[in-house]
């Protein structure tokens, strides 16, 4: 499985995941900081990969888009320390890669996930 971590999501947190086994992309790793949000969600589809994020705005560019090739994990999380955040990816990353490999919006929160398939209202 592919990621791309957005900005907000820490180095830490995607060397773990390197660590891990996982392929993961950190937009800073490529100088890709400033790219708008829209050319991410696309960056992710091309390259078949989950985007990490805690913005809002990714879960709505995706599902406004009826697109249903592109994976979203976002963290809403009342503690976004590394650590915690590492945490919460073990526990949901067992449940949830099929639904990331099918297409899903998968929000993480501090004691439970949330799955939406894509595309939404299918």
């Amino acid at each position: 499985m592919k990621f791309i971590a957005d900005m907000g999501v820490s180095q830490r947190v995607a060397g773990w995941l390197r660590l891990q086994g996982y392929e993961v992309l950190h937009l800073r790793d490529e100088g890709l900081q400033r790219l708008p949000n829209g050319q991410i969600v696309t960056l992710a589809k091309t390259r078949g990969a989950a985007i990490l994020t805690f913005d809002l705005d990714f879960g709505e560019i995706v599902a406004l888009s009826g697109e249903s090739n592109v994976s979203i994990i976002l963290f809403r999380l009342n503690n976004t320390t590394s650590q915690f955040v590492i945490d919460r990816l073990k526990a949901v990353l067992t449940s949830t890669q099929d639904a990331l490999r099918s297409g899903a919006i998968v929000v993480v929160e501090d004691t439970r996930h949330r799955i939406r398939r894509l595309p939404l209202g299918s």
